[in-house]
């Protein structure tokens, strides 16, 4: 299910794309109820920001991180060869006032050039509401922005950074509004984040993050870590970096 050439156009222009269906009804319920035992299983508490890279351990995380569908459409935006970085899944719970501030993804993973798309996968219904995602289109064409931290308590980021708004950014500001079983993309310059979820529902994704085989780790993240980069489709003529076992058989 490869982007169309009108969807490539917009992604390069705005740096995102919503509603792109994967799972049909079924499959949605399917997933779901794999996230639900996994929640179950490991709390909500880790579940909220601290389940990192569940598709090594979780086949249902796998499955959908390989799941051609998402692959067809990350190609179209990245080329032929990608490598799966990481998978994040990340539980907002309702109702609180915890949030996400504005930030660009790409500032703290080290890469080098500044290349990587994530594709959100709507676990649950996202929406304003519960505190879907919102974007501000554009913003990746700029480049890394200067971070400091949050203001605000109730920051989700696992630094708590935040990135300083322009004027005028704030009335630019899209709401990400997704049905269970639908991506988005987003570019990992585009300055993002998410208000609270105010409402009685679970917000629930799973973040699944590619890059392009010719990048580079340089520094560390800012978790202080180094990639597990796992090569998901193409041919992976580079190396750059470590290799690491495919925990589960590529379907």
């Amino acid at each position: 299910m490869r982007l169309t050439d009108q969807q490539v156009n917009e992604f390069q222009q705005h740096g995102y794309l919503a509603g792109i269906p994967i799972a049909d009804e079924f499959e949605a319920h399917r997933n779901r109820e794999e996230f639900n035992k996994i929640e179950q299983r490991e709390g909500r508490e880790k579940c909220q920001k601290g389940l990192y890279d569940p598709h090594l351990t979780e086949q249902v995380v796998w499955n959908l991180a390989t799941d051609a569908r998402i692959l067809d459409c990350i190609e179209s935006a990245l080329g032929p060869n990608l490598l799966l970085m990481a998978t994040h899944f990340f539980c907002k719970y309702g109702p609180t006032e915890a949030f996400v501030a504005w930030h660009q993804d790409l500032t703290y993973w080290g890469l080098e050039p500044l290349e990587a798309v994530s594709a959100w996968y709507a676990v649950d219904d996202s929406d304003r509401e519960n505190g879907c995602m919102q974007v501000i289109g554009g913003t990746h064409r700029a480049g890394i922005r200067q971070h400091a931290t949050a203001a605000a308590a109730g920051n989700l980021l696992s630094i708590n950074q935040e990135v300083p708004l322009e004027e005028g950014e704030l009335e630019r500001v899209v709401d990400i509004e997704l049905k269970a079983g639908q991506i988005s993309l987003h570019h990992g310059l585009l300055i993002h984040g998410s208000q609270p979820n105010r409402s009685q529902r679970r917000r629930c994704g799973l973040a699944m993050v590619y890059i392009p085989t010719h990048l580079r780790q340089t520094v560390d993240s800012s978790l202080g870590e180094k990639w597990n980069a796992i090569l998901v489709r193409g041919e992976n003529r580079e190396a750059n970096f470590p290799p690491t076992s495919v925990p589960f058989p590529l379907g």
